[in-house]
């Protein structure tokens, strides 16, 4: 066994997204690669078409005697060249033993859980940067951005979420969560009066959003349509992608609305202020800034050429900076350096 990957979280975002991302993206390249996971139906499934061999563990809290044992017993058994760990949770239980350690992080994290670590991976030059502020030595830290690939999935009839077909579509990807600024979506939607916003997504705001979008008078064009597994079809279907997040290390969304040919306005957070050239393969606004934000849907609405040309320079940057083939060689030679060529 080349590499072994654990990841503890059990929700639903766009790290764990990612993480199913990769390993089977590694797969598809030869790599040979055992998971383990918290229990997830879906994650379990989608590892399992991969033909990534999978143990579950609990990846509990303080009084879990199980998860320790349990991956300790698991590499000895693979004695694997790297194991990667992803996220804090998953540090937390990471074996010791003759294999080298990766942490992979996707945001500035205690780096308590990564003390055992020989690599850290960010995936923006920012977190990195971070990292090396930290303390962490300068070369052992690196970074390997997230890749992005347009998925083959048909749109979605707009009829089935009573969306008339004509309608200027607004799509929103994120948890609904204080981050991910949705409210500045649904105000922002207030001032466009001609357009619908589908928000996909799941978490602890659902009740106040769906109070905002009453209060100030758009529900009626809002749609709640949950936590999505066709991701690719949202893109396809949209005219163009919000993405107001206040805090955002790297803006996934970012990179996929660029693969799948969507145009995108984000707030001008950490991620998507690093990846996006206003004017160029997107629109960046303030945060928080809703008329502004506003004005740049409005603009995207309202200038088909102006949205094609955003459109074209982000597939150029995906497939210069964020293809498939690009992260693969990357993670393949940082295995390398620690004796695994895949």
């Amino acid at each position: 066994m080349s590499v072994l990957h654990l990841m503890g979280a059990s929700g639903d975002g766009g790290a764990e997204t990612y993480f199913v991302d990769l390993v089977q993206a590694l797969a598809r390249g030869g790599a040979q690669q055992a998971c383990a996971i918290r229990p997830h139906a879906a994650r379990q499934a989608a590892l399992a078409a991969a033909r990534v061999p999978v143990t579950l563990a609990p990846f509990g809290g303080p009084f879990d005697f199980t998860t320790g044992p349990r991956l300790q017993k698991l590499a000895k058994d693979l004695q694997p060249k790297v194991i990667v760990q992803w996220m804090n949770r998953a540090g937390r239980f990471a074996p010791k033993g003759p294999w080298a350690r990766i942490g992979r992080l996707g945001g500035y994290y205690d780096l308590k859980y990564y003390k055992g670590c020989d690599l850290l991976v960010g995936n923006t030059q920012d977190i990195v940067d971070w990292l090396v502020r930290e303390g962490w030595p300068k070369d052992r830290a690196m970074c390997i951005p997230n890749f992005a690939a347009e998925r083959d999935d048909p749109a979605v009839d707009r009829a089935s979420l009573d969306t008339p077909s004509d309608a200027p579509l607004i799509l929103a990807m994120g948890r609904l969560h204080t981050s991910k600024a949705h409210d500045v979506s649904l105000k922002a939607l207030k001032q466009l009066p001609d357009a619908y916003l589908w928000i996909a997504g799941a978490g602890p705001l659902e009740d106040e959003l769906k109070a905002l979008a009453s209060e100030i008078g758009v529900a009626d064009r809002v749609r709640f349509l949950g936590w999505r597994t066709d991701a690719g079809a949202l893109y396809h279907t949209a005219d163009v992608c919000a993405f107001p997040s206040r805090y955002e290390p790297l803006g996934n969304v970012v990179i996929q609305s660029w693969a799948h040919g969507l145009p995108i306005v984000a707030a001008a957070s950490q991620g998507p202020g690093e990846l996006i050239t206003d004017g160029v393969d997107g629109r960046l606004t303030p945060v928080d800034d809703v008329d502004a934000f506003a004005g740049a849907l409005r603009e995207l609405i309202d200038q088909p050429a102006l949205r094609k040309t955003l459109v074209e320079a982000g597939r150029s940057r995906v497939a210069s900076d964020f293809s498939e083939a690009a992260i693969v060689a990357k993670w393949r030679e940082v295995f390398a350096r620690f004796g695994e060529p895949l």
